[in-house]
């Protein structure tokens, strides 16, 4: 039993660190932009879409077609920002919502007419490989825990780590980096020091985007990509920024990372269809005892 508990739990966290970066991209546009993005997971499932052309005509794993993923879901969504979102950064909510929803909806469609319904995958050279560990006793002995992960999980999880250590890097030690922060953190603020706010929403939700669909082009290695995919990711990365805390990025890892675990655990103790109910359940507990989230910040 034991066994099985170190396994799902390892599979858990490693699922979890892709979470933790999908979420990653909402929690950077809104804690700079102050747009919550309706067309998350759209952005993800072009991100999956794009890894499945890339290896149909390219040859190109997930991994590798990694780059290049992200570099045109960040060109597109620096021109959704440019283009259309500014134009309503000071109008009321309902009508980003409205903007974004239907940016969502014509995604989707349009996926729909390029690919159909149905559900595709990339068949992985590694897909039904493992790693096995022995971290209760020596290996042959029978009396051991043997705990097995698959490799493309485990990769799947090294690269969310790196990629959200990059972006660590980028927000705290660049200068570019640091102007998207001040903007965030007040938007008066950069201007009056000279920052040009109009040009760095642009570059930050394509940022946003950019992480987007670099999860979806992860997560691709485990699972299957159709259109209705997308309303499923746009849900649940909400649930784990509002667990993590909005605009928090550690809060956005840490967030994924319980939704990874909650998923796992309950797909092992109960049934996977109970994986929503954990994670509806876990997002009402962190509502009812610490409502801005978990590494969220006090309203003022």
């Amino acid at each position: 039993m034991l066994e099985l508990y170190l396994n799902v739990t390892i599979s858990g966290l490693l699922t979890g660190l892709v979470y933790g970066l999908s979420a990653l991209g909402l929690s950077v546009i809104f804690g700079v932009i102050k747009i919550v993005n309706f067309a998350h997971g759209e952005l993800m499932m072009a991100g999956m879409f794009l890894a499945l052309l890339a290896f149909k005509y390219l040859g190109l794993e997930p991994l590798v077609a990694l780059p290049l993923v992200a570099l045109v879901l960040f060109a597109a969504g620096y021109a959704l920002q440019a283009t259309l979102v500014n134009r309503l950064i000071n109008r009321p909510d309902y009508m980003q919502f409205l903007m974004l929803a239907g940016i969502a909806i014509v995604m989707v469609a349009g996926a729909l007419m390029l690919f159909g319904p149905d559900a595709r995958n990339v068949p992985l050279s590694y897909a039904l490989d493992t790693f096995q560990i022995w971290p209760l006793a020596e290996p042959g002995d029978y009396a051991g825990i043997y705990v097995t992960v698959d490799k493309a999980r485990v990769y799947a999880g090294a690269a969310a780590l790196a990629i959200c250590g990059l972006l660590f890097v980028f927000f705290r030690y660049t200068l570019l980096g640091k102007a998207i922060r001040a903007c965030g953190d007040s938007y008066d603020g950069a201007l009056t020091v000279g920052l040009n706010v109009q040009r760095l929403y642009p570059f930050t939700f394509g940022i946003g985007a950019a992480i987007a669909g670099a999860a979806g082009c992860i997560i691709m290695m485990l699972l299957d990509v159709h259109p209705y995919l997308a309303e499923q990711f746009t849900l649940l990365g909400f649930i784990i920024v509002i667990i993590g805390g909005l605009g928090s990025m550690l809060g956005a890892l840490l967030g994924g990372l319980l939704i990874g675990l909650s998923e796992a655990l309950a797909g092992a103790l109960f049934q996977p269809s109970a994986k929503q109910m954990f994670s509806f359940g876990l997002l009402i507990l962190v509502l009812l005892l610490r409502p801005q989230g978990l590494l969220g910040r006090k309203p003022h």
